[in-house]
């Protein structure tokens, strides 16, 4: 299938945030990275070392009960070679483990601050990720309670925001950062499947194209399971037989192919397929 379209999207907020991210960064004792399991090499922050210098960092893979745990735990396993990393089902995972990892760090940070004649501080976090990885949804189970808006789209949050978490952990709140120019095509294809970039600019026939393609891919039996199609049909016959099936027909019996569209982006973006990882380490998508 033809996905030649480009995408790029990197609204005025992201550049402002980037330069102030930076700027504050003396401010901060430790990172937050959060990034999607389901695609946990695409989902991460481009030049976030650059943002970060060498603050301590945890990586915390969110919606970790959504991933295909085969695929997503051997990038994760290569994470823990630098990082603390924390998977976490945003929904009701446990969520104490990020608290102790912050307290641990944060002796570290305190135990510096002594040596150079400062007084010890409670933990400043800085919490980073693109769009719609759930960042939200994570300082609301932190704080155990709604601090800030959530949503199953990119661009909730807009600005810097200093939340109290306890009495001795305080977050900066930052909204979802991508990066001016995607390179690597195919890695914005993955966020544009997850709805990590803005939907409104998106080819939604390429996004769809792409989910297919990739799920032919990775897990045929998941669509044969679902639509009753198979990997040596073209797409008119995809989408008339998962039209048929779902009835999305118009006068004369005609498919319509703007609500097929619809229902596979939906479907894939509510987990109708399963656990799903759209990541890979190596060659031959081992």
């Amino acid at each position: 299938m033809d996905n030649k379209t480009n995408i790029n999207w990197y609204p005025g907020h992201m550049a402002k945030t980037k330069r102030q991210l930076k700027e504050i960064g003396n401010l901060i004792d430790i990172v937050y990275e959060v990034i999607d399991s389901r695609m946990p090499l695409s989902s991460r922050v481009e030049e976030m070392d650059d943002i970060i210098k060498d603050k301590p960092r945890i990586i915390i893979s969110t919606k970790y009960d959504l991933c295909d745990k085969k695929y997503t735990d051997k990038i994760l396993d290569l994470y823990r070679k630098d990082s603390v990393v924390i998977p976490i089902d945003l929904l009701d995972g446990k969520i104490d483990k990020i608290i102790e990892e912050t307290n641990k760090l944060m002796v570290k940070v305190n135990q510096k601050r002594i040596e150079k004649g400062l007084e010890p501080r409670k933990a400043r976090v800085m919490v980073i990720g693109i769009p719609n990885v759930g960042k939200s949804s994570l300082i609301n189970r932190l704080c155990n309670k709604k601090v800030v808006g959530v949503g199953n789209k990119p661009g909730v949050t807009k600005s810097l925001n200093w939340i109290r978490i306890n009495q001795d952990i305080e977050l900066l709140d930052s909204p979802g950062i991508l990066w001016p120019k995607f390179v690597d095509q195919e890695r914005a294809k993955v966020l544009a499947a997850f709805m990590s970039i803005k939907e409104e600019i998106l080819n939604r026939e390429m996004i769809c194209g792409f989910i297919i393609d990739e799920m032919f891919k990775l897990y045929p039996e998941k669509l044969e399971e679902r639509y009753g199609i198979t990997k040596d049909m073209d797409i008119v016959e995809i989408y008339d037989v998962i039209g048929k099936r779902r009835g999305c027909l118009v006068k004369g019996g005609e498919i319509d192919y703007d609500r097929v569209v619809d229902i596979i982006i939906r479907d894939f973006n509510n987990n109708s397929f399963g656990n799903i990882t759209f990541d890979r380490l190596g060659e031959g998508n081992d």
